[in-house]
């Protein structure tokens, strides 16, 4: 039931962690200024839309939440709806125009604003602080904000602007506030990752960052994802080799191998130094865990190209791929090269490149069975004990379905030893004894 003598707010989120995050800050301030918060946005009196504005997909689907909380509005279930993020960073003056039943739009980095117009101050001293969405016991850590890469298919900088790194001090300080939260697995997330500390401190200073991270005390795993290839600074390989809280996973996402499609997407590496850098991050930490991001039916991707990709997936064997098909987006430079790829061709060699790729992922986990791997539980579902690897990032890869013996307390956040007896494409399943 909604608390009536609170003004009562509800978040919903859509997009990537790095919205998490900013919802989460957002939670935080909402509750320390004695607001009520609810999950679920028909016990709200506000509804916020946190929105993402990333590629075709994800902005019609903010569009539809708009709309579904404009409805609750018109049926008086809530009072207010206010809207944020990078939808609104991107089109405000659209929005605007076309959603009157929106009382305000934010962008993302209207922290202020949006508390003033809940009738509430900013909370200086609590920033670093967060409530978490996540469970309990890991957590995105955002290092920086924005993004200073040329790509040519890629609208974050229009909605986040130039990169701008977080102290250091700052960022620890937030660890630290997590690890006292109960957080055990911290996940260092940007939207490039590798240029941490370059305009702070004129180095790239990921490595001392990821070592300060570990040191932590409560923090068993950190995880490093959106590592841009270019300029990728290798003595961060040390740290995952020596540290051993920093887990032997790399996140790196290469969109391509073609130098034809590589020079347009202005991605500022070649085919060559790609297979070269993947070569050294295998060398310098052996066993590592290699996911990458791809892009297909980008305007310059011929066949050659294409079959290019393909055959870079066979000899790259990464244990995690994901494809995303290409989006046309306003205001990019890739933009004015049109769309001449039919999305059919584009879903085929998705399709194609998942195929092979489901093949390189039962292998790998077949090769697992028998090994003894640690586990971090995440949820328990009808007796089942449901977890991840090392090798394994939440929301995106595999996960290991567990038995246990009757007399082990497993919870959420139990770190477990377990023996794996059999494996799927994307899946592992074992026992606790």
């Amino acid at each position: 039931m909604r608390n009536h003598a609170l003004e009562t707010v509800s978040i919903v989120t859509l997009g990537c962690s790095k919205n998490t995050v900013d919802s989460e800050v957002l939670v935080r301030q909402i509750q320390a200024n004695n607001l009520a918060y609810t999950n679920d946005p028909k016990d709200a009196d506000t509804v916020i839309v946190n929105t993402c504005g990333f590629i075709c997909e994800a902005k019609e689907e903010s569009i539809r939440t708009i709309l579904e909380a404009g409805a609750l509005k018109k049926q008086g279930v809530i009072k207010k709806l206010l809207v944020m993020g990078c939808l609104t960073e991107r089109y405000r003056q659209e929005l605007e125009a076309t959603l009157p039943e929106v009382d305000a739009f934010f962008g993302t980095t209207d922290l202020d604003a949006i508390l003033a117009t809940l009738g509430v101050n900013l909370k200086r001293e609590l920033l670093g602080e967060r409530s978490l969405s996540t469970p309990s016991h890991f957590a995105y850590l955002k290092i920086s904000e924005g993004c200073d890469n040329p790509c040519s298919f890629c609208a974050i900088p229009l909605m986040r602007g130039g990169h701008r790194s977080r102290p250091m001090e700052e960022i620890i300080h937030e660890a630290e506030f997590l690890a006292r939260s109960g957080v055990r697995e911290i996940i260092i997330i940007a939207q490039d990752t590798t240029y941490y500390g370059l305009d702070l401190y004129g180095e790239r200073r990921l490595s001392s960052l990821l070592q300060a991270v570990a040191n932590i005390d409560g923090i068993d795993w950190v995880r490093l994802l959106y590592a841009y290839p270019a300029q990728f600074p290798l003595d961060v390989l040390h740290v995952v080799r020596e540290h051993p809280n920093v887990v032997p996973y790399l996140d790196l996402p290469l969109q391509h191998v073609s130098d034809q499609v590589l020079i347009s997407m202005r991605r500022g590496i070649s085919g060559r130094r790609t297979r070269e850098l993947l070569r050294q991050i295998r060398d310098e930490v052996p066993g590592i865990i290699l996911r990458t991001t791809l892009i297909v039916g980008y305007p310059s991707e011929t066949d050659e190209a294409f079959r290019e990709l393909v055959e870079f997936v066979r000899e790259s064997r990464f244990e995690r791929l994901g494809v995303f098909t290409y989006s046309r987006e306003d205001g990019t430079s890739a933009a004015l090269l049109g769309d001449p790829v039919p999305a059919e061709v584009k879903a085929e060699r998705r399709e194609e490149i998942m195929g092979i790729q489901q093949d390189i992922s039962r292998q790998f986990n077949e090769s697992l069975v028998g090994s003894k791997l640690p586990v971090l539980i995440d949820r328990a579902e009808n007796g089942v004990f449901v977890g991840r690897t090392p090798f394994d990032a939440p929301e995106v890869d595999n996960e290991v379905y567990l038995t246990a013996e009757d007399t082990l307390e497993l919870n959420p956040g139990s770190l477990v030893l377990a023996r794996i007896s059999d494996a799927t494409e994307y899946d592992l399943r074992g026992y606790v004894q």
